[in-house]
């Protein structure tokens, strides 16, 4: 006599199959049941031709597209961006096939995660090899000279939030800083002071 079992799948009875006087066991039955059952879904495109998301694309490729890997791909997509937006969320969760809920509740549960800068103006500061070894150290100077903040805060008034990354995927461009999602490359410490004042001037 031959055992029926339930499928973990459908919730229905199913019986040993057959197949040229072999009995397929159930864990063949449950491997084939779930390949026909849940179609493999193809990864959705970048959000931008920033080359960022090639570092974000990276890290998801090393994890296996598998939702075990989503605090590490958030980690990835703050470190290149130095926060996480709902743009950026979308991507993750559709691209590792988690609820965008779940990983919206991982951002807000790590302190470390951050959903938008507070300023009113970004400027993100690369810190890579490349961007440190070609004046990064000098641009993060210059920025503490002139607003009185260092990566990671924000003005008093609120008009510039300054945030680092650990690479931008632009190394040809070091130093690179991104002003408002707009990647400057070969930046000198006189060419962020006088962004700064650009800033200052427009929104005065």
């Amino acid at each position: 006599m031959v055992a029926v079992r339930w499928c973990e799948l459908t919730g229905t009875r199913v019986m040993p199959v057959i197949f040229f006087g072999r009995v397929k066991s159930y864990n063949e039955i449950s491997v084939e049941a779930t390949r026909t059952m849940i179609p493999t879904l193809a990864k959705p495109p970048s959000p931008s031709p920033d080359k960022r998301w090639k570092i974000v694309d990276a890290t998801m490729r090393r994890v296996g597209q598998h939702s075990r890997g989503l605090i590490e791909t958030l980690h990835t997509v703050q470190e290149a961006f130095g926060y996480l937006d709902e743009t950026a969320l979308r991507y993750v969760a559709v691209s590792l096939r988690v609820p965008l809920s779940r990983a919206y509740g991982v951002a807000t549960f790590y302190h470390f995660f951050t959903l938008k800068p507070a300023g009113e103006h970004t400027c993100v500061i690369c810190l890579g090899t490349a961007c440190y070894i070609k004046g990064a150290p000098q641009l993060v100077d210059a920025v503490r000279r002139e607003l009185e903040i260092m990566p990671g805060e924000t003005t008093p008034d609120g008009k510039v939030s300054v945030l680092s990354a650990r690479c931008l995927g632009s190394c040809g461009l070091a130093p690179a800083v991104v002003y408002d999602n707009e990647v400057a490359g070969k930046v000198t410490p006189e060419q962020l002071r006088q962004q700064m004042a650009k800033w200052d001037a427009h929104d005065a």
